[in-house]
């Protein structure tokens, strides 16, 4: 045996499986070598590589590439006090990194590190690590205000940061490129990033005004760009939308089949136009239900490689913010042909189910078809017929009264035969934000939803269940909506936390099943811990995105799921349409199948960025307009819930979804402890406490509207109940300047925290929001 090259075969099997041990007999089996000599010259080629500091021995004698050789390549999250964590492994805990080993990494660089101080195994602190090269930058470009002062460093002026993460840095303008004036928002492209001589400067070359600081709108412009949202469409995209037909023709429908004399309508929000999807549901002889659901055919249209498609993949998905949209597609597309607007000849895919009283689909059929919407409905005129009776609204729609009553029973049965697979349902509280005619909010109200925005949501999704089930049994490519099991530690920790509240849960968490969740729920509902269990259940569970595996969709307790329902707002949902249409009019075959097996890959990763870029896009926007509402209000009282607890103080909401912090400095009626286990604050004299859940009363003292930042001080903490849960101490006088010595030894508020749940989206069409 030649043992030339032994201890770098040995050396690679290792690194490969830097995260597990190895006996010598495992190495050997895995190089191939086997016998007495070969064994004992593995052992001496290990002893070696022990010795060189490559190679270390765990407690058990076997054997592990050292932690500390190994690079690792992660994304790094900053925080204002210097230090930073990577984010490298899904279900390994972050990498902690000290100030003087962040290489002055800016927040979602992706970096190369080394571990430096391995996690103990006894302890929940994970391992500390070395930033050794920043790979690729998170920010190339920033945007904001440009301002010329006394401190501008000989620069030209400076730009002004309102993003959170950019917060602590300056921004200064050199003179090369364009020269703005003060007072207007521009964007600038980044040519040097923090450093050792300048850790907390950057510079760069201003490249756009987009607007002056006293446009209206202008605060969400920045969100937008700050995000990479593309907000215009390029002049030839638009060129070549315009040369598409604003009607049907007569070739366009053939080989379709002729859906008109159905009675189809579309439900959306008052303000929609782009109509995607509609519906009809009648009953049939036999007891059972029709249903169709017919999609806008987006893919006839957007041709693949067109640049109308190019655009759209780029962009990934429309993206609603409190008031505009920004769409996926040219508005020609958009709010016309593509839209199922009432009256209008559409063309369609059509997805038609037969229903039994079980909610099973017995029978479908998926097919091209041309329809004519019978009306626009809204979910709230709907809900005036199914909720609320309304004799106007129902001699006004009197002909289609019948269908709505026959929506709502079907709704009934496929909700009932969701719930009973084990579909985890979550109560979902959305604002809705009104705005005067500058773009001010000047309400925030929760939005409710009614019987109609639930039995759309129904039909939506056994339209995308069916589609993806049937091409799974067809063996072909195909675009999933997946969300995948949870991690069973995760899952493991959430049910020790339930134990701990007297909630036993029964069940594997190895073999975990959705109705283990959904029976949580039940358990708590109405109950006073039924916000904390749903908020450690969101954040136990993984986040939905598109995959060409079909892992399933745990949420929705469905084997299968896909996307094919928005096609004018989202990516995905316009890549099944093409693939559908691909598979019927080509057979399924070999060569058929060839078509997208190497490309499903990267579209369902890159289109997974894209929901979450729009995601944290509205999410930023809605905060934001939420602080401009709440500094109307300074010195108001409010009645609140907290929502969440840390080591800093605690997160409130209001019954609007508004949400705001109580910081633990301004808990000055005791000394606060937080206790890890119950995730509460604790009165180390009083025994106050605080969880999540619990009834508040609240003042707003400061907001930042430019941070986003609402703080709150507690009003009447003498009504906050008692428990004896912290240990006993000898008895010390209270200090109320202890609190600063806590937050010290806690650090600063990190309200990066706020409303940081897994995106677990269904759907996508039930409100403005997503519609």
């Amino acid at each position: 045996m030649k043992d030339t090259n032994l201890r770098d075969q040995i050396e690679s099997v290792l690194r490969a499986n830097s995260d597990q041990s190895f006996t010598v007999e495992k190495i050997s089996s895995e190089l191939g070598y086997h016998g007495s000599t070969a064994f004992k010259v593995i052992v001496q080629e290990l002893a070696q590589l022990e010795r060189d500091k490559k190679v270390i021995v765990t407690s058990k004698g076997n054997f592990k590439i050292n932690p500390a050789d190994v690079i690792l390549e992660g994304s790094f999250h900053a925080n204002v006090k210097g230090f930073g964590f990577v984010r490298y492994d899904e279900d390994l805990p972050d990498a902690y990194i000290a100030p003087d080993h962040t290489m002055n990494a800016m927040n979602g660089d992706t970096v190369q590190f080394k571990i430096i101080r391995p996690a103990k195994a006894d302890s929940d602190k994970g391992p500390e690590g070395k930033v050794i090269k920043i790979s690729e930058r998170g920010y190339t470009q920033v945007v904001g205000e440009f301002q010329q002062t006394g401190d501008d460093q000989g620069y030209y002026g400076q730009v002004i940061l309102k993003d959170k993460k950019l917060s602590s840095f300056k921004f200064y303008v050199n003179e090369v490129g364009l020269k703005p004036t003060p007072g207007e928002v521009v964007t600038a492209d980044i040519t040097r990033y923090p450093d050792a001589k300048h850790p907390d400067t950057m510079v760069g070359v201003a490249k756009e005004v987009i607007g002056s600081i006293d446009d209206p709108g202008i605060d969400i412009l920045q969100i937008v760009y700050a995000h990479k949202i593309p907000s215009q469409f390029p002049e030839d995209v638009l060129q070549e939308a315009d040369a598409i037909p604003d009607h049907v023709t007569k070739d366009e429908l053939k080989g379709r089949e002729d859906v008109t004399d159905q009675q189809l309508v579309t439900i959306d929000g008052e303000d929609s136009k782009d109509l995607d999807d509609a519906g009809t549901v009648w009953k049939l002889p036999n007891g059972n239900y029709h249903l169709g659901v017919h999609i806008a055919d987006v893919s006839h249209y957007v041709k693949p490689g067109s640049l109308i498609d190019k655009e759209a993949y780029k962009r990934g998905t429309s993206v609603y913010l409190t008031d505009r949209v920004i769409p996926m597609l040219p508005r020609r597309l958009s709010n016309g042909i593509c839209s199922l607007n009432e009256g209008k000849l559409r063309l369609c895919m059509s997805c038609e189910m037969e229903i039994n009283q079980r909610g099973e689909v017995v029978k479908h059929r998926i097919h091209p078809s041309y329809m004519r919407s019978a009306a626009r409905m809204t979910y709230t005129d709907v809900n005036k017929i199914l909720e609320s009776d309304d004799p106007k609204t129902i001699k006004k729609y009197k002909k289609l009264v019948p269908m709505f009553k026959d929506m709502a029973d079907l709704h009934r049965i496929l909700l009932k035969h969701r719930m009973k697979r084990g579909a985890i349902s979550f109560d979902d509280h959305e604002a809705e934000i009104i705005t005067d005619e500058t773009g001010h909010p000047i309400d925030v109200q929760l939005r409710v939803r009614g019987l109609a925005e639930k039995l759309v949501e129904s039909f939506m999704l056994a339209a995308n269940e069916t589609i993806a089930k049937h091409y799974y049994d067809k063996h072909v490519p195909f675009l999933y909506r997946v969300h995948e099991t949870p991690d069973a530690d995760r899952v493991k920790s959430f049910f020790e936390l339930l134990t701990a509240f007297g909630i036993n849960v029964k069940g594997d968490v190895n073999h975990l099943k959705p109705s283990m969740m959904q029976n949580v729920l039940k358990k708590v509902a109405g109950k006073p811990e039924e916000a904390m269990v749903s908020v450690m259940m969101l954040r136990s569970l993984k986040q939905a995105r598109y995959s060409d595996q079909p892992l399933g969709h745990f949420g929705l307790a469905a084997p299968y799921y896909t996307h094919f329902t928005s096609p004018i707002r989202r990516y995905p949902d316009t890549m099944v349409h093409r693939m559908i249409h691909y598979y019927m009019d080509h057979g399924i075959n070999a060569k058929s199948k060839g078509k997208f097996k190497n490309v499903l890959d990267e579209i369902g990763t890159h289109t997974s960025d894209c929901e979450r870029r729009e995601v944290d896009t509205e999410r930023d926007t809605i905060s934001m307009k939420e602080a401009q509402y709440m500094a109307d209000h300074i010195g108001e009282t409010f009645d609140a819930t907290v929502s969440s607890v840390m080591k800093f103080g605690m997160f409130v909401e209001l019954p609007n979804t508004i949400e705001g912090l109580i910081h633990i400095s301004r808990m000055k009626d005791d000394y606060y402890e937080y206790v890890d286990k119950y995730l509460c604050l604790v009165g180390r004299n009083t025994g106050r406490t605080y969880r999540i859940g619990q009834p508040i009363k609240v003042k707003v003292i400061h907001v930042d509207a430019d941070q986003s930042e609402i703080d709150f001080d507690l009003v009447n903490p003498k009504d906050a109940p008692v428990t004896h849960i912290l240990p006993k101490r000898p008895h010390k006088h209270f200090n109320h300047g202890n609190h600063n010595h806590y937050h010290n030894r806690h650090g600063s508020s990190n309200r990066s925290g706020k409303r940081n749940f897994n995106h677990h989206s269904h759907h996508g069409k039930v409100n403005h929001s997503h519609k």
